[in-house]
């Protein structure tokens, strides 16, 4: 058995030679048999023919942006309202297909929940942040509420898939465990991990954790497409016949789960993945800017956009390149299993950190300054690969409240004020009246559940069920 494992062990160790990381069992000889079972297992899943090439064009160099490609143009979209005759016919008829799609079980939910809530001050998955203005809702219960609303609308049966990452998986099972999967039933509810990447040093050496580890991080949420496949999500999809996938980010309690108009449109054109944007608020802005680069449909990161190209105007003093990527897609199974053929990969991204690792000696470092490269894919990068996209403009009041920050840009005050401002407009487009301050924004805190409405118009027959607001009034309204 021995003689074995030191075939085994030396037909790795040439394989790591020739992609230059033999280091990776430095401490081979100090390692129980657990810790290097448990080693060689993280060996066998790096993509070993690939270091080489990540090295050279992803860590010793910065890779070019296709900015400069010579056919590269502005993208253009379908408007929040429609602009034509026979486009406002085309939008009816995609809201009756898409709430066709919705009933016969043809569309999944999709969520990518593999952070944690540091940057918000909190101590756990970034989904289970307490974000609704009155009665503290997560973020994963007011998905929970919205996808239990939904299914009973359409009297039909929405899977949910949400992926984790190795940092938090285990406490978000806990989680919806410990809330009974907020009313869902848990068979309908997939839980699943993403990959990992390998961390490097500046010289190109994969670093290790420790002496049995090596540092790694999570792939990105573009790492979501290998993993649909890898952890049972997609023959889940296939068995249950769902077509298309509605995804988003965790961090985003305004959006809207299950867009017939959306699902519809995309349905209508054929596409293979499409998108929804906001225009942007100015040219920087901290968003992807949604281009087209020989032809093919293109996110290129606001820090990767030329400024010449950035503050480019049309006549009517209108952005050239206007339309802001914000991470909610619906994606096409069949899309899904198509990059899931030999050989697919995302393109890869480097990240400059602060990487904890061990040194040659096998000392800990915990470095005061970036000392490496983590690389991650992106979902966005999917959508060159698709032979038809189209992009849905929204209104960012009403679907785009990314919670990233604490307090400022961004951030759980903001995005509260976002939902009460949202409520008070359905409230009051239903004839409701809302206590406003001298400066426009509503003189009460509102909250309005998935269960109650699911959008203005569902108010409209409920107005006997909202009671009178007073100025500092603390407003739930919530039920059947």
């Amino acid at each position: 058995m021995e003689d074995n494992q030191n075939v085994k062990i030396d037909a790795i160790r040439r394989q790591l030679s020739a992609c230059g990381q033999s280091h990776l069992l430095s401490f081979w000889d100090q390692l129980g048999p657990a810790e290097r079972a448990g080693l060689v297992e993280q060996i066998r899943e790096l993509d070993l023919d690939r270091i080489p090439t990540w090295v050279e064009t992803l860590v010793l160099h910065a890779p070019k942006t296709p900015v400069g490609h010579k056919d590269f143009q502005p993208a253009s979209s379908y408007g929040i309202a429609p602009a034509t005759d026979a486009e406002r016919r085309k939008y009816e008829d995609a809201v009756k297909l898409g709430k066709e799609l919705i009933a016969a079980g043809k569309v999944a939910a999709f969520v990518v929940a593999g952070g944690q809530g540091t940057r918000l001050g909190f101590d756990g998955p970034k989904g289970n942040y307490p974000i609704s203005p009155v009665r503290n809702k997560t973020l994963f219960q007011i998905f929970a509420e919205t996808i239990k609303a939904v299914s009973r609308r359409y009297r039909t049966i929405c899977p949910w898939y949400i992926m984790t990452s190795p940092m938090n998986h285990e406490a978000t099972v806990r989680i919806f465990e410990s809330n009974d999967f907020y009313g869902l039933d848990r068979g309908n509810v997939l839980i699943f991990q993403q990959g990992t990447l390998p961390n490097f040093g500046f010289d190109g050496k994969i670093l290790m954790a420790d002496k049995a580890s090596i540092a790694r991080s999570p792939d990105g949420h573009g790492g979501s497409i290998r993993a649909l496949a890898r952890s049972g999500a997609l023959a889940d999809m296939k068995k249950r016949g769902v077509q298309y996938l509605s995804y988003w980010q965790v961090d985003n309690p305004l959006v809207k789960l299950f867009d017939p108009l959306f699902i519809g449109l995309h349905a209508i054109d054929g596409a293979q993945m499409s998108s929804k944007a906001v225009i942007k608020n100015n040219p920087k802005e901290k968003v992807g800017n949604f281009c087209l680069v020989d032809g093919k449909m293109t996110v290129i990161e606001y820090s990767d956009l030329d400024d010449s190209l950035a503050e480019r105007r049309n006549p009517d003093g209108s952005l050239v390149f206007r339309l802001g990527s914000i991470a909610i897609h619906i994606i096409s199974t069949d899309f899904i299993e198509k990059l899931n053929t030999k050989g697919f990969s995302l393109p890869l991204h480097r990240a400059v950190k602060k990487i904890p690792h061990i040194d040659s000696r096998g000392n800990p470092v915990e470095p005061a300054e970036p000392n490496g490269i983590k690389l991650e894919s992106f979902i966005f990068d999917a959508l060159p690969m698709a032979e038809r996209s189209i992009i849905l403009d929204i209104d960012r009041a009403e679907q785009f409240a990314p919670t990233k920050n604490a307090t400022g840009v961004d951030s759980a005050e903001s995005t509260r004020v976002m939902m009460v401002e949202r409520a008070a407009k359905w409230l009051e487009s239903a004839g409701v009246k809302v206590p406003r301050k001298p400066d426009g924004s509503p003189d009460c805190l509102l909250e309005i559940a998935p269960s109650f409405a699911l959008e203005p118009e569902d108010l409209r027959a409920k107005t006997d069920r909202i009671p009178p607001i007073q100025p500092g009034d603390r407003l739930y309204l919530g039920g059947t």
